[in-house]
């Protein structure tokens, strides 16, 4: 049985600079708790669909952005003190500037995961920013007695995010300074 995880950030940066920053999949390291010790194990890049916006020639830096057929094969540490890896391949299904692009699972600890990042530009209390959502479909393996799982699975989420949630505007504040 499928489940659904979905949680949602205002962030007080343009789109083009959170969009440009999410699209380069050498920034998931940036954004996951560190008892994970994930790292990229492989990356294959299929470039995005040109750019509508020349910002990124304006700062004269060329971001990574990775379009639709980009694998990644990353690995982490589940359970912090067990020093078991798991492997994972995700590839991007779906990538449009500016709107949203979606990973899903080719190989991994899940029965099904798909994850869509959508974001839009947003003005909150006359700030221009973007409004970044994430949902997660994910089903996990086993039938019946994973579905015993779901609420750890749905708990495990919600801590991962939080830390993404708390530390993207440094991060971005940071990447904004270097001239992203």
């Amino acid at each position: 049985m499928r489940q659904r995880f979905v949680t949602a950030q205002w962030i007080p940066y343009r789109i083009e600079t959170v969009f440009a920053f999410f699209a380069n999949p050498n920034n998931l390291l940036l954004l996951m708790p560190d008892a994970m010790r994930m790292r990229i194990d492989e990356l294959e890049v299929a470039p995005a669909p040109p750019n509508p916006t020349i910002a990124s020639s304006q700062t004269g830096q060329q971001e990574i952005a990775a379009g639709a057929g980009t694998q990644m094969k990353i690995s982490f540490q589940p359970v912090s003190y067990l020093p078991m890896r798991v492997s994972w391949v995700a590839r991007i299904t779906e990538f449009v500037w500016y709107s949203h692009f979606c990973d899903e699972q080719v190989r991994g600890p899940f029965a099904f995961f798909r994850h869509r990042h959508a974001m839009r530009p947003e003005i909150q209390q006359g700030r221009e920013g973007t409004q970044l959502t994430d949902e997660v479909e994910f089903a996990l393996p086993f039938g019946i007695l994973g579905h015993l799982g779901d609420k750890a699975a749905q708990r495990q989420m919600q801590q991962m995010f939080a830390i993404r949630q708390k530390r993207l505007p440094a991060i971005l504040e940071a990447k904004v300074r270097q001239g992203y």
